[in-house]
Order: structure tokens, then sequence, then C-alpha cells
């Protein structure tokens, strides 16, 4: 039987099934809410693809957002611990693969449910962090990529609306800036790194310090460094041969 309470959480815009033999839930990208991932399917076989709605962004904008990728870890931990009652798997994309990590190592730390797999996709390891051009751009220079990405999510950009989820990407792009963990966690757990063969973000050849963390594999996808949002098949195969559900 399901530990899930019957109330919606607001970690979610969709309420995970209490039906699924497994979950995954998809970490948003920097700037960005639960609804980048309205293109993946609700499900990969019998694996539930569960996006996850951060502070501050979309139905939740009227919360403060994050500071730090250890305090929304704790937060989150607290809020779904009822939903790691099957088997569960965390993906990250970019920055957002951090706080994946983040979160895969306090459940380990405090004896909770354990995720099956980590992804990881165009991210270097903590310890070899932080990088990527977003860290030293200006507002400007940020303005124009999230007009760039909610054109390529299929939106239309909206200067009101981009003023104020500037505000959100600077806030994620600090709590970047200072994650710098102690030491090195090895999660004991797989862990899958992906890059991307046109990704000019996060090359492949910077990304090997993962095998730190875990029992590390590499794939390398076809696609530049948002293909990722389209839930391109390759990527869903891997993932799908990647989760054991029992």
């Amino acid at each position: 039987m399901s530990t899930i309470n019957a109330k919606k959480s607001k970690w979610f815009l969709r309420e995970p099934s209490s039906e699924s033999k497994a979950r995954l839930f998809c970490l948003p990208y920097s700037g960005c809410g639960a609804s980048m991932y309205r293109d993946w399917p609700q499900f990969i076989g019998d694996v539930e693809i569960c996006p996850i709605q951060f502070p501050g962004r979309e139905n939740r904008f009227n919360e403060d957002s994050f500071t730090s990728y250890e305090a929304l870890s704790e937060e989150l931990i607290e809020n779904l611990l009822p939903y790691f009652d099957r088997p569960f798997s965390f993906f990250g994309h970019c920055a957002s693969s951090l706080p994946g990590y983040e979160i895969s190592k306090q459940l380990k730390m405090n004896g909770h449910p354990e995720p099956s797999h980590l992804f990881i996709s165009s991210q270097v390891a903590p310890h070899d962090g932080p990088c990527g051009r977003f860290l030293t751009m200006s507002d400007e220079e940020l303005y124009e990529e999230l007009k760039n990405l909610i054109i390529k999510m299929g939106g239309t950009p909206i200067p009101d609306l981009l003023e104020l989820n500037l505000g959100v990407l600077r806030s994620d792009i600090n709590a970047n800036k200072k994650y710098k963990p102690q030491q090195i966690t090895n999660l004991e757990i797989p862990i899958t790194v992906i890059s991307w063969d046109n990704d000019i973000e996060v090359k492949f050849e910077t990304m090997g310090g993962w095998r730190e963390y875990g029992e590390t594999q590499f794939q390398m996808l076809q696609g530049d460094h948002y293909t990722f949002l389209d839930a391109p098949a390759e990527l869903l195969d891997i993932i799908s041969s990647k989760i054991l559900v029992k």
C-alpha cells in the first residue's frame, strides 16, 4: 500500500502515481521549473517520470528560491520521503545534476532510502566545478539566454516574466558558484554520466571526475546542450535499460 498522503504535494505539477513500479525524479535546469520536462513521456515502460518543482518558479513563484544545494536537498528530502517507497532514481542536466548528487549524498548519510541510480547530464563532478559560461554572464546576457531557452521550449518570451525569471536564474547560478563539498562521497550506487557530441557548454573530456563518486559509466549521445528537452529515444532507452524494476 502506498504511503503517499492524499493531499497533492507542491513539489510536483502532477502527483506521482501510486501504481508506478519505479520513479525517476527529474530536476529542473537553472532558472526553469518542472514544466521544462513537458515533452517527456509520463512513463518509460514501468518507470514513472516525475519532474520536481523547485520553490520560486512557476506555480511556486511566490516562494523564495533556494540559496544553496544543501538547503534545497534537505527540504526536498523532508517533503519527498513518502515518495521513496519504491525504487527511485534522479536525473539532472547541467547544474541540476549537482542537487541530484547532494540529495543522494544526504539520503545516504542520514540512513534514508537511497536511489538505485543517478543520471548526470552535461555536468562536471562537484570537485571539478563550478564551470560554465553562465557563471560569468551579465544580467543582459542571461536575459538573452532565457529568451532563447523559452523559444527552444516552444514558449513565447514575455518581457515582464523574463525579468522575474532572471532573478530565479541568478539565484540558481549563485548556488552553483558556492557549491564546493569539503570531500568526495562515494555514493556506492550506479552513476550514468551522459554527454552530447555537439554540446559546446560542457565537453565530454571534462566529466571524468565522476568516476570517484560511484560505479560510473559514460555515454555519448547525439545532440547539443538542450537536446535532452526533446526526450530523444536514445536517452530514454539508456534510462530504461539502467533502472531495475522489481
